[in-house]
């Protein structure tokens, strides 16, 4: 049996899709609970990883390890660094890139990373699969950035924008994409807009919205399951 593996940085996330599967089981390694589901006669294994690269490059290798996953997701909001990105909109990554990563004292551009490269690429059977899915909202597809920092300052949303050429910024998508790339496992970041440190008080926007573009990112990724043959 091969499963479809989904990770979550947050409680809410993983609640929201919760509330949309099958739970056939719940299992614990490592002190981190796994949910396997079912959604119709597709087979699927859920968990929270918390907050951060660290975290979530752990739970994709502790999930690589424990089940047979064919393919790895992660699901969760961000922030906006696009005037085009609104709040519930969903992004899809195209490239994965780590904006905090930096070596550029040996004359490497920002976000490169020896071995890897400057970012990474989703898989593009799944890319074109999200690109079909239909959904209620805007879809968008392009850049993702990745750091261990919850950006609130406009000055640092406009240079990720600029250098990375970035629709939002969360703290998870590319470490995952990294770990799913070392071990040849296809991948695919969704994202649902929560806010935007272009905006006032993006925390504020963050606490309001963080349950509402859950279950927004939680229908689309149902809606793009039942695509899957």
């Amino acid at each position: 049996m091969q499963v479809i593996g989904i990770i979550f940085a947050q409680k809410e996330e993983l609640d929201a899709f919760l509330s949309k599967v099958e739970l056939i089981e719940k299992n614990r390694i490592q002190e981190v609970t796994f949910y396997e589901c079912k959604v119709g006669e597709k087979d699927l294994v859920l968990v929270e990883s918390g907050v951060g690269k660290v975290n979530a490059a752990r739970t994709t290798q502790l999930l690589m390890d424990s089940y047979p996953v064919y393919t790895i997701w992660n699901m969760g909001v961000a922030g906006s660094v696009s005037k085009d990105v609104k709040i519930e909109d969903i992004v899809i990554g195209d490239r994965l890139i780590q904006h905090d990563f930096d070596i550029t004292a040996f004359n490497h551009e920002l976000g490169y990373i020896p071995e890897i490269g400057s970012s990474i690429e989703s898989d593009r059977e799944l890319l074109a699969l999200a690109k079909r899915t239909p959904s209620p909202v805007p879809i968008h597809i392009g850049n993702i950035a990745s750091g261990d920092t919850f950006i609130t300052d406009s000055k640092k949303g406009e240079e990720i924008a600029l250098n990375f050429n970035a629709l939002c910024v969360e703290m998870e998508g590319a470490a995952i994409a990294q770990v799913c790339y070392l071990s040849k496992i296809p991948f695919l970041i969704i994202r649902s807009i929560s806010d935007s440190p272009m905006k006032e008080d993006n925390k504020k926007t963050y606490d309001e919205f963080l349950e509402s573009s859950s279950k927004v990112a939680a229908n689309y990724l149902i809606d793009l399951i039942n695509l899957i043959d």
